[in-house]
């Protein structure tokens, strides 16, 4: 029995690559170090040498490429699958330049020719109304996005959320700005990325009450979770915008820290006591800065700065020397 799973497993052509990559372990001996030959494309075991999987197709390229040049020359492959772009990026685009694959000029019939094709093909790309709307949004989206400096996870989160949107028919009656803003601040917050519904209104020209509006009608109808948000999350976005050094933020951490364990953080905005801690955490290394400082960094007023950091020295019994 154990020969005729050798054989099989040697010899025979039905072995896929998903077969290989769920290979754990050598049915001979049970050991787990394998190892992969390239040359001889096999899969053997380092152990007892028995050859678990044969012939195991190369996926690559054909080609080989020694510099950029030669490499944006021989690949055949477009860009990668994309949710920011409303047709996932696969569309096919027909440059201007009126030459065929070996750089020879068109004749005049076929420089016409081409002309219609890529004026049609550029027609077509977009074609009903969904298209054109979804073409427009993920284009704010994007702008919104590189307005509020946000990473690309960030960028394809809300771009699925909004393709979800549409696919529910949830944006009739409701602005795209709105809505696109509200994706946003929702992958975001998704995301765990410390970013305000100021920020996002701000950077999308859209009002406050609006982009909350459009954020909590995303989150009922579409059946989010939305985890709560974290002061944690915001003493190191603080930390950079008032460049202070990594001690101030260590100690900002353990403030907060702290304040959960006593329940002070219950209650209260995450905004105004993470700017509290990191007010005493200035003060306590000697990087001061003033309440107002730090309000306008946290978008808060300085009266509720104040008062959680009134809280907090109570509480935690710290001797401030102000």
């Amino acid at each position: 029995m154990g020969d005729e799973k050798k054989d099989m497993n040697i010899d025979s052509p039905l072995v896929s690559q998903s077969e290989t990559v769920k290979v754990q372990h050598c049915p001979e001996c049970g050991s787990i170090r394998l190892m992969r030959d390239y040359e001889c494309a096999e899969v053997v075991c380092m152990d007892c040498g028995f050859v678990i999987i044969a012939k195991i197709a190369d996926r690559g390229p054909e080609w080989r490429a020694f510099t950029n040049e030669q490499r944006a020359k021989r690949t055949r492959v477009g860009a990668p699958l994309t949710y920011t772009i409303h047709d996932k990026g696969l569309s096919t685009m027909i440059d201007w330049h009126d030459r065929d694959v070996y750089g020879k000029s068109l004749s005049p019939g076929q420089k016409a020719q081409v002309y219609r094709l890529r004026k049609w093909q550029r027609r077509i790309r977009v074609s009903d109304a969904t298209e054109r709307n979804l073409a427009f949004a993920l284009s704010e989206i994007t702008k919104i996005a590189n307005n509020v400096n946000l990473p690309k996870n960030i960028l394809e989160t809300a771009s699925v959320i909004y393709r979800r949107a549409v696919k529910e028919r949830l944006i009739r009656g409701r602005s795209i700005q709105g809505v696109t803003a509200a994706a946003i601040y929702l992958a975001c917050r998704q995301c765990g990325l410390a970013r305000t519904l100021e920020e996002i209104a701000q950077a999308s020209n859209v009002k406050k009450k609006e982009v909350g509006r459009s954020y909590r009608f995303l989150v009922r109808e579409l059946d989010y979770f939305v985890p709560p948000l974290k002061p944690s999350q915001y003493v190191t976005k603080f930390s950079n915008q008032l460049t202070m050094q990594g001690k101030v933020e260590e100690i900002a951490h353990k403030i907060l820290a702290t304040a959960k364990e006593l329940k002070l953080t219950s209650g209260r905005g995450p905004t105004g006591i993470a700017a509290a801690a990191s007010y005493i955490a200035s003060v306590l290394t000697g990087e001061r800065r003033t309440q107002r400082e730090i309000a306008e960094i946290a978008q808060v007023t300085e009266v509720t700065i104040r008062n959680r950091y009134k809280e907090l020295v109570e509480r935690l019994m710290f001797q401030m020397s102000l």
